[in-house]
Order: structure tokens, then sequence, then C-alpha cells
């Protein structure tokens, strides 16, 4: 009797403590869609001056719209589409208004045309802010002589290109061709696995509860 007691009560402990943690998982998933949504209604907002989408209460992904000219350098970095393979994303300073230079990613390049040759007019540019620094030790050191880049360094990339540390991903392709397709800000980076976290656990719990209710018949059925 004791032995058939501790398996029922090891039991629903166990299952218990597997169904807390799917629903926690549950719970998990409603924030981080509800938090997804907030962030894609960020990025597809109003574009708002340069100046004003800096200001503390603006946070990453801000849109904005600028006015300027494309400076003649640019900075190639490697980077995998899932679609095309390996392209370069293509970055270079533009000269905003009445602001100073920032740097733009213009998005992947689409053919050879020679960046540097594209006509220097003023655009009316709108994207989004993102200054994400991505390298880490595992990352190799840009070539900087080959102008080629394994991951976006805002700071690093600033110094080299002689902008302020600020980063406008291109939302839509400017009136100009400028031989690049724009890659926009998303969140399809973001990681949300907490559905099948939740199906794993509930799983589990599944599982022990069989396993327990063998068990215990198991015992029950035994001679004693």
């Amino acid at each position: 009797m004791r032995r058939l007691l501790f398996l029922m009560t090891f039991g629903l402990m166990g299952a218990g403590i597997l169904i807390s943690l799917g629903t926690w998982q549950v719970q998990r998933l409603s924030w981080k869609q509800d938090l997804l949504a907030r962030i894609e209604a960020q990025i597809s907002a109003q574009p708002a001056p340069l100046k004003e989408a800096l200001e503390p209460s603006f946070q990453r992904y801000a849109p904005v719209e600028v006015k300027g000219a494309f400076g003649s350098e640019h900075i190639r970095m490697l980077a995998s589409r899932r679609t095309t393979g390996a392209v370069h994303r293509i970055i270079r300073p533009f000269d905003v208004e009445g602001f100073g230079s920032v740097l733009v990613d213009t998005g992947w390049q689409t053919d050879e045309l020679d960046v540097r040759g594209a006509p220097q007019v003023r655009l009316t540019l709108i994207g989004n802010l993102d200054a994400p620094i991505e390298a880490d030790k595992f990352t190799p050191a840009p070539d900087i002589e080959a102008n080629l880049w394994f991951a976006r360094d805002v700071p690093a990339m600033a110094e080299v290109l002689n902008t302020q540390p600020i980063m406008l991903v291109l939302r839509d392709a400017p009136e100009t061709d400028l031989g690049v397709t724009p890659w926009p800000v998303d969140t399809a980076g973001i990681p949300n696995d907490h559905l099948q976290y939740a199906i794993t656990w509930f799983s589990l719990a599944a599982i022990w509860v069989l396993m327990t209710a063998y068990f215990v018949l198991r015992t029950n059925r035994s001679p004693r």
C-alpha cells in the first residue's frame, strides 16, 4: 500500500510540474506575440524626423525620414539570404540635412553595379533605426583593405566611414536606383519557440501520467 501511495504521489507531483512548465510557456507565448505585434506596429509606424526619433522616448526600430545625399564610399558586408545564398549588404554614409552623416544599410546588392558610381543627388529616405553589434568573439575581423565585413558593428563602421554611430536600415528603395534591394527591419529574427516548448512539456506530462498509471496498475496487480 505504501509503495502504491508513493507511486501515485510521485506521479502526480511530476505531472503537476510538467503541466505547470507547459502552462508557463503558453503564457510566454501570449507575451511574445503581444511583444512582436508592438514591435511590428512600431516598425511600420509613420516615420518621424531623425532628431525626434533619437529622443529617449523612442525605442529601437523607430521609423525615420531623412533628406540628404549619399557619400561616395561604402562598406560591403557578407550576409546570407535563404533564397539567394551569400550576398553583400551595402552600407553607405548619408549626409542628412541639418544633422550630419549617418550610416545607411541600403540592402543587398542585386547586380555588379559600382555602388560608388551612383549619382550624388538629394534623396528622401525612409527607414528604421537599428544599431546592433552583431560581431562577437567568433566573428572574423573585417578586412579593411578588401572592404569586406562579416557582421554589423555600427561604432566601427562609423569610424571607418567617418559618420555618427547611427544606422538607418532602408525600408523602401529611393527614387534613384542604387543597384541594391532593401533588406528592411522585421521581427523574423526574433525567436518565438514557446509553442513548441509548451507542446514538449505537455507531451512529457502525458507520457509521465501514462508511465505512472502503468506502474500503479502493475504494482496493484502484483501478488502481495
